[in-house]
C-alpha cells in the first residue's frame, strides 16, 4: 500500500502524487481509495481510485539503478518491428500495460529510433506509433528525471545521444 505524498505511475496519467487515503462508500460499498492528481495537472483533476483495484496499474516509481540501467538500454536495439501496424499497435500496447520500464523502453527505443528513420526520409511516423511514443515516453523519461534528479530535457537529450551513437 501506498502512502499519502508519495509519487506513483497511474495508467497514462503518469505520475500523480497520492493526497490523501480515504474511505469512500459507492453504490453502498464502502471502501479505501487513494485520492490523488497527476503531476502535470494541465486541467486540475483528482482521481480518486479504490486502493485494491486491479483494472488500472499502480506503480511505484523506479530507483536511480533501475533508471541507469534504463537508459544504458537505450545503446541496444529495441523491441521487434512488425510492418503490420494494428499487430504493432497491440504488441506494443500489452508491453506498455504490464508496466515492466525496462521492456517499455525497449518500445520507446523502436518507436524513437523509426521516427528519426522516417524524418530522414521527409516523411512521419504513424500516427498510431507517434500517439503511442509521445505517451509513453513523456511518462518514461519524466520518471527516469525523477529518479536521477535531472530534467526532462537532459534525459531526452541524453537519450538521443545513445541513439545516435548507435546508427
Amino acid at each position: 500500500m501506498f502512502s499519502i505524498g508519495d509519487l506513483i505511475i497511474y495508467s497514462s496519467h503518469g505520475i500523480c502524487q497520492i493526497d490523501d487515503i480515504c474511505e469512500k462508500s459507492v453504490s453502498g460499498v464502502t471502501r479505501t481509495y487513494y485520492v490523488l492528481h497527476p503531476l502535470e495537472n494541465i486541467h486540475d483533476l483528482t482521481i480518486s481510485t479504490p486502493v485494491n483495484n486491479d483494472k488500472v496499474k499502480m506503480l511505484e516509481l523506479i530507483h536511480k539503478e533501475d533508471a541507469l540501467k534504463i537508459l544504458e538500454s537505450f545503446k541496444n536495439p529495441g523491441v521487434k518491428w512488425n510492418d503490420n501496424a494494428n499487430f504493432r499497435h497491440n504488441t506494443y500496447s500489452d508491453i506498455i500495460r504490464k508496466g515492466n520500464r525496462m521492456e517499455i523502453s525497449k518500445v520507446v527505443n523502436t518507436l524513437m529510433r523509426k521516427k528519426i528513420e522516417a524524418e530522414i526520409h521527409d516523411k512521419k511516423l504513424y500516427e498510431q506509433d507517434r500517439k503511442l511514443l509521445d505517451t509513453t515516453q513523456r511518462i518514461l523519461f519524466k520518471e527516469i528525471s525523477i529518479a536521477l534528479n535531472k530534467t526532462y530535457s537532459e534525459i531526452q537529450d541524453q537519450v538521443m545521444q545513445l541513439l545516435q551513437e548507435q546508427k
